[in-house]
């Protein structure tokens, strides 16, 4: 998605979000976001499901602020793209931006935490 847009968009009073385009994601800001377990979780989820969830399709055990403010960051950071549906903000994982910018990281994430939910049980 780019940012152009998304912001004229915006602009005309839709409902439209603000994504980062692919040239402007960082590997630091990417990092950031998934090193919460509950943005981490978010992004497991979307990945197993290849495709947009919304954000009440993924449960956490937190707030409906504290979700939200996990998808905005997930967002904001250039992992995942939200897009309104009617009433509903659509969620899904921009892997092939992820793979263009940081080819493998996604992938390597993902299979860091399936193999850590197997040590610790959680999975």
């Amino acid at each position: 998605m780019t940012t152009d847009a998304t912001s004229k968009g915006a602009q005309a009073g839709s409902r439209s979000l603000e994504h980062p385009a692919r040239e402007d994601i960082r590997l630091a800001d990417v990092l950031h976001a998934l090193a919460d377990p509950m943005r981490l979780r978010i992004v497991c989820a979307l990945a197993a499901a290849e495709g947009e969830l919304t954000c009440a399709d993924i449960e956490l055990p937190v707030t409906k602020s504290t979700c939200t403010h996990h998808y905005r960051v997930l967002r904001e950071h250039g992992v995942i793209q939200q897009i309104y549906r009617g009433t509903a903000k659509m969620n899904g994982l921009r892997r092939a931006d992820l793979d263009a910018v940081f080819p493998g990281l996604i992938d390597g994430v993902l299979r860091a935490a399936e193999l850590q939910a197997r040590r610790l049980g959680d999975g």
